[in-house]
């Protein structure tokens, strides 16, 4: 670091992304993305009118985009939040709702990016251990007063909680905020966005990286009530009111108005993780149930870090986690019924020895 950086930020652990290495060609199934195209209809969304128009600013409300996905979740655009990905929206999350010197709480095995800006944001974090088989239980957040986010389908285990179990966490304490991260939510299909006409307490993230094929453009969105908007309306004009390209906000509207094509692609990688979780657990794996794209399985005789390497030699990437709980892993990005298949053989071949 130099000497410059401010002492704040001089312990400060960034995110690890999945590795994208350039040396060869791999079946590349360690970022969750989706293995289908976007939609036809986005690529004619990206118009040579909009390409003309690039010397200017894009909306600052995001108005097309908007009122797009308010007429998707049957609300209003006050309702909607549009952030530069997910990991946008989290952010102004956290900084609006918790602030510097308050307090946060989510599962101790989760999304990464959580603890990094915690700390980046001097937020208390407290980590709520999973119970042994990895679930979430709402009644472990029963006595906390602060923010919860919690990731659901959860990751890297893509366990999900149920709608009930979503609003028992709502109902625990009417005055404090919960964080539904849907980032995977198309691929368990229980989305608790209705919840948030119900409840003023709620607020839901979803992503376009995912079910939506859309990780290059960056951009997710926040569904929860008008005033809960107004505040990280006010957070992002207070940051970068410009944080959505006109590109980006074509190309996304074009996408969730085309739910015929990507119901298909979404039912195409269900049924791909369904026929790799039955393939793994033939082998032995211990394989949690995924409602994500992603696998989350563990071999009693064969170490994750070994597979993960060897996979890797052959010329496919999954992730491999080092943290304590969770070192026996790997999880596996659902691809393609080709690649699945591909994944599959390479690991029957490795377990022979």
């Amino acid at each position: 670091m130099s000497k410059f950086l401010s002492n704040l930020y001089s312990a400060l652990e960034p995110y690890t992304p999945g590795e994208q290495p350039k040396d060869k060609a791999y079946i590349k199934l360690n970022t969750n993305e989706s293995p289908f195209s976007p939609s036809p209809k986005v690529v004619e969304a990206i118009s040579t009118e909009v390409i003309n128009d690039l010397n200017l600013y894009p909306d600052p409300e995001v108005s097309l985009l908007r009122d797009a996905l308010a007429e998707n979740f049957g609300v209003n655009r006050e309702n909607i939040f549009v952030g530069n990905g997910s990991d946008d929206v989290i952010a102004f999350s956290i900084m609006a709702f918790c602030g510097r010197g308050g307090s946060l709480a989510c599962p101790d095995i989760t999304y990464g990016f959580y603890p990094v800006y915690a700390e980046l944001f001097g937020v208390n974090l407290t980590e709520v251990p999973l119970r042994d088989d990895f679930s979430v239980k709402v009644e472990d957040y029963k006595s906390f007063n602060c923010p919860v986010i919690i990731a659901n389908p959860n990751a890297p285990t893509g366990l999900m909680l149920s709608l009930e179990e979503v609003e028992t966490l709502i109902n625990q304490n009417p005055n404090r905020l919960v964080i539904m991260d849907e980032a995977y939510m198309d691929f368990g299909k229980a989305s608790a966005a209705e919840l948030t006409k119900k409840y003023n307490n709620l607020m839901v993230i979803q992503t376009f990286s995912k079910s939506r094929s859309l990780a290059g453009l960056r951009v997710g969105f926040a569904v929860a009530n008008a005033e809960i908007i107004r505040d990280l309306e006010t957070m992002r004009f207070s940051f970068n009111p410009y944080n959505i390209n006109s590109i980006t906000m074509r190309a996304a509207t074009a996408a969730i108005k085309d739910s015929a094509y990507y119901d298909n692609c979404i039912n195409k990688i269900i049924d791909n993780r369904e026929y790799s979780k039955a393939e793994l657990t033939k082998m032995g794996f211990k394989v949690l149930n995924s409602k994500s794209n992603f696998i989350f399985a563990s071999h009693p005789e064969y170490s994750a870090k070994a597979l993960y390497e060897e996979l890797k030699n052959r010329g496919i990437l999954v992730r491999y986690f080092s943290k304590e709980r969770i070192k026996d892993f790997v999880r596996i990005t659902v691809g393609s019924k080709e690649q699945m298949q591909a994944v599959v053989n390479e690991i029957k071949d490795i377990l022979k020895g």
